[in-house]
C-alpha cells in the first residue's frame, strides 16, 4: 500500500496571508488539528499547527531569556523565533522545512516518520506541488478497514475525486482554496472565493458530476492581507 491509496485529496489549504484568528477557526470548525499552506499555484510552503498558534497565543507570557542565552543565540535564530511568536499571519507562524511523501511512497515510510518524528501528518507532493495529505487517522482507518473497503470506487470518493479533477480544468476556480466535501451525494463547497458568480458556476459544475444529489455553497470572501508597520 502506497501513499495514494490513503492519502486525503484536495485537503483543506490556507493561503499564506490568511490571518491566525481565521486560521483557528477554520482548525475548530473543520476538527482538524493542521493545514498545509500553499501558494496560489499550489506549491507547499509550509504547515500550521496548533501547537503554532498556541505558541503564539503563549508568546506574551513567555519569561524573558538571560541576556547571555540570547548573546550566544545566532540573530538569525532570534529573528525567526520573534517573527513565529509575534506574526499575525499564516506564513509567519508556519512550520517550514517538513517531512513530505510523494504518491508512491510506501505507507511503511510513512508510519515510521509519523512515529520518528512526532508528527500527525505528511503532505504529499508531486514537483512541488500539494496533491494530498496522509495523516495518523488515515493509517489507524486502513488497519481497522475490512480487506477492500478502502476502495475509491465508493459513490461519495468517486464524486469527490471526479469533482476535483473538474475544478482543477476550470481556470476561475482557486482550486487550492475552495473545499468540497461530499456526503451521502450531497456536495458542500468552503473556503474563499472572489465573487458570486464563482458560487453560481461552483454549483453548475458540482451538478454536471453524476451521483450529485445536491449542492450547498457556503464559501466567504478571501482574507486580506494583514496590513503591517
Amino acid at each position: 500500500m502506497r501513499a495514494r491509496d490513503l492519502m486525503t485529496r484536495d485537503p483543506i489549504t490556507l493561503p499564506p496571508d490568511t490571518p491566525l484568528p481565521l486560521v483557528a477557526r477554520i482548525l475548530a470548525e473543520r476538527g482538524i488539528s493542521g493545514a498545509p499552506v500553499v501558494d496560489a499555484d499550489g506549491r507547499l510552503l509550509g504547515m500550521v499547527t496548533e501547537s503554532d498558534l498556541i505558541r503564539r497565543l503563549a508568546a506574551p507570557e513567555d519569561a524573558p531569556r538571560s541576556w547571555l542565552v540570547e548573546f550566544f543565540t545566532p540573530a538569525g535564530r532570534q529573528a525567526a523565533r520573534y517573527a513565529r511568536t509575534h506574526g499575525q499571519t499564516a506564513r509567519d507562524v508556519m512550520t517550514t522545512g517538513l517531512v513530505t511523501a510523494t504518491e508512491d511512497t510506501p505507507i511503511g515510510v510513512i508510519a515510521q516518520a509519523l512515529e520518528e518524528r512526532g508528527i500527525r501528518r505528511v503532505p504529499v507532493v508531486r514537483d512541488g506541488r500539494l496533491v494530498g495529505v496522509v495523516a495518523r487517522a488515515d493509517l489507524i482507518r486502513a488497519l481497522m478497514a475490512p480487506e477492500g473497503s478502502l476502495a475509491e470506487d465508493a459513490p461519495d470518493e468517486r464524486i469527490r475525486r471526479q469533482l476535483g479533477e473538474a475544478m482543477r480544468g476550470q481556470p476561475w476556480v482557486d482550486a487550492f482554496f475552495i473545499y468540497p466535501e461530499v456526503t451521502d451525494g450531497v456536495v458542500s463547497f468552503r473556503g474563499y472565493c472572489r465573487n458570486d458568480e464563482v458560487k453560481r458556476a461552483l454549483r453548475v459544475l458540482a451538478e454536471t458530476i453524476p451521483g450529485v444529489k445536491g449542492v450547498e455553497v457556503m464559501v466567504e470572501k478571501p482574507p486580506l492581507p494583514v496590513a503591517t508597520g
